[in-house]
């Protein structure tokens, strides 16, 4: 079938508002009644689930529209943008998650303060919110993308739909609904996913005749993207995992260091698959659609499906919009509070946890304002990454290299690396440079500069 008339549609409105009322008792009934279950989960979530929660970002709209349609216009290698996961997630529980967990903090921005001190931290929780609401606006905009698609309804009305569910979620639900309830929200997008890659190669024919009609860069390892841009992508969700809110609030949720580290495996284990996935959905439809807008190389093929078939799958990007959205906003929220609202007002526990909730509403709707001004999903998708990049490295020299870390140094370093990343950005990545190599080398090189220039003044 080639469109929905108003049957079809009625029926998938139908499925979606009945998953959004079932996902919404279930966040009732899991819902944080104290801030400490609204920031930590109460510091009892198993290993399981946290892994899954871990991978919100990966298997997020965002990252899933946005991985599709680089393909679409680059080739298969663009499943590198997930499929790097599966090694930074390792890394991760090897190098960072035993210290994270043990340092007793919930926020990066704590975590680095303890080495640090605290002017170090306000820029780390700044860059940090900075970063999370772009990285709101492309999840906004990639679930408008999809919603619109199936609903026939404008993108900026899709996005405010997206808003108004997701925030929801997050502010009604903290940390421990939100454990458990991805749960539903992941296995509803994994199969999703499997069902548009097995209609997407049933349409095809299988991969053959696709490698046969596209160039072929298409299926390389480096495709139209590049060997640069791929590394760009490796350093850019290794130092993501590393330092980003919700990723360091999943693991302060664990029962213990030990299971800290095995969610980093399971989360790990999980990006390689839907990785390939959405790499082949992308080249499919470059195949079958190659004069379409790439931003749909993943939802048109709902337009193909039979009805019941697409409301299952509109279910799953519905569940994926939720998974990256309500993860995302919550660690903003956090960062607000713990690093501004509770050391200036000192308030008591059950102002804070009032306090929390109201800010989220106004995070969740937030980034409606910038929707209509996103570019590419994956580019800017990892100049977020890079943003947080800078973050990793200075967390790194902090816990590894204490020799170097000079707070002077880590803050100057940071906004140094903020201003220049954004601007390289902005600039397309002046001399065939990523931004991600300017957010990796300015951290280091100002804290090595800082600490020779206080050594030769001593």
């Amino acid at each position: 079938m080639d469109s929905f008339d108003a049957t079809d549609t009625a029926i998938i409105i139908a499925m979606v508002t009945g998953y959004i009322v079932l996902t919404a008792w279930l966040t009732t009934r899991s819902r944080s009644k104290t801030s400490s279950e609204f920031m930590v989960g109460a510091r009892n979530m198993p290993a399981a689930v946290v892994g899954i929660l871990m991978l919100s970002e990966f298997i997020g709209a965002k990252s899933t529209i946005g991985t599709a349609q680089a393909a679409f216009e680059s080739g298969m290698a663009a499943s590198w943008a997930v499929l790097s996961a599966a090694i930074g997630f390792p890394l991760f529980g090897f190098f960072l998650a035993r210290k994270l967990y043990n340092s007793g903090e919930y926020t990066i921005s704590g975590a680095i303060a303890k080495r640090f001190g605290r002017s170090t931290q306000l820029i780390v929780s700044l860059i940090m919110i900075y970063a999370l609401l772009l990285v709101n606006v492309g999840n906004y905009l990639s679930g408008a993308a999809a919603i619109a698609t199936v609903l026939h309804i404008e993108l900026p009305m899709a996005a405010l739909v997206i808003a108004v569910v997701s925030t929801f979620y997050f502010a009604f639900g903290g940390m421990k609904s939100l454990a458990y309830v991805n749960i539903v929200h992941s296995t509803i997008k994994y199969l999703g996913v499997l069902v548009v890659l097995a209609v997407a190669l049933a349409m095809t024919g299988g991969v053959q005749p696709i490698v046969q009609a596209l160039p072929a860069f298409y299926f390389t390892w480096d495709g139209d993207i590049g060997a640069s841009t791929i590394a760009a992508y490796f350093i850019g969700n290794i130092g993501a995992i590393f330092s980003t809110q919700y990723i360091i609030q999943a693991i302060a949720s664990t029962r213990s260091a030990d299971a800290a580290r095995r969610s980093t495996l399971i989360a790990a284990v999980l990006a390689v698959p839907i990785g390939l996935a959405l790499g082949l959905i992308g080249v499919a439809a470059r195949y079958l659609y190659p004069g379409m807008p790439s931003l749909y190389a993943l939802p048109i093929f709902l337009q193909s499906m039979n009805v019941y078939l697409a409301g299952f799958v509109a279910v799953s990007l519905v569940a994926a919009i939720f998974i990256s959205v309500s993860t995302v906003a919550l660690a903003i929220a956090s960062l607000v509070v713990r690093d501004f609202y509770v050391p200036h007002f000192q308030p008591t526990l059950e102002r804070e946890f009032i306090t929390t909730r109201r800010l989220a509403v106004v995070i969740g709707f937030l980034p409606l304002v910038f929707v209509c001004f996103a570019p590419g999903l994956l580019h800017l998708s990892f100049f977020t990454r890079a943003l947080r990049l800078s973050v990793t490295i200075v967390a790194i020299i902090g816990f590894y290299l204490p020799f170097f870390a000079s707070n002077r140094g880590a803050t100057v370093g940071l906004l140094a690396a903020a201003v220049a990343t954004t601007f390289w950005y902005l600039f397309d990545n002046p001399y065939g440079i990523d931004n991600m190599f300017v957010a990796l080398l300015i951290p280091p090189l100002v804290i090595l500069a800082e600490k020779l220039m206080y050594k030769s003044s001593a």
